[in-house]
């Protein structure tokens, strides 16, 4: 894979939910988040758009890992860096 994005930041592992827009995905993972007042834990989900190389092509339902990168355009801040399980 040639290098054509250098990666900073965080990585974040999810699961394709769209792979519908041209070079991009939107990737979702669940979080939890405490709830000081019922004392308990609720689930909570990001989703973000990824850009996905030609030579990654993850598709809808691929577990991925992304990691930060600099800004691709007004919303997309990751890429795909491998897929971990095909649907």
């Amino acid at each position: 894979m040639k290098k054509l994005f250098s990666k900073r930041g965080r990585i974040f592992e999810g699961k394709v939910v769209s792979d519908k827009m041209h070079k991009t995905v939107v990737v979702r993972w669940e979080g939890k988040k405490y709830v000081p007042k019922y004392e308990r834990y609720e689930r909570t989900f990001t989703k973000v758009k990824a850009h996905n190389p030609e030579d990654i092509n993850a598709k809808q339902g691929d577990f991925v890992r992304i990691m930060e990168t600099r800004p691709l355009s007004k919303t997309k801040n990751f890429i795909v860096v491998e897929v971990l399980n095909k649907k």
